[in-house]
């Protein structure tokens, strides 16, 4: 493994910090096409 010297922490803390921040924000886009498409549909959009 690549040794990443005395900011070994940071730089591991960072990444993680980016990959739940896209995972929250594909979370979202999922959950929120969800919910429109489901509003859609109510008000009688038939384009699926």
């Amino acid at each position: 493994m690549i040794d990443l010297g005395q900011h070994a922490q940071f730089i591991v803390i960072a990444y993680a910090g980016v990959g739940l921040g896209l995972a929250a924000l594909i979370g979202w886009i999922v959950y929120d096409s969800r919910r429109t498409r489901s509003r859609l549909t109510q008000l009688g959009d038939k384009r699926s």
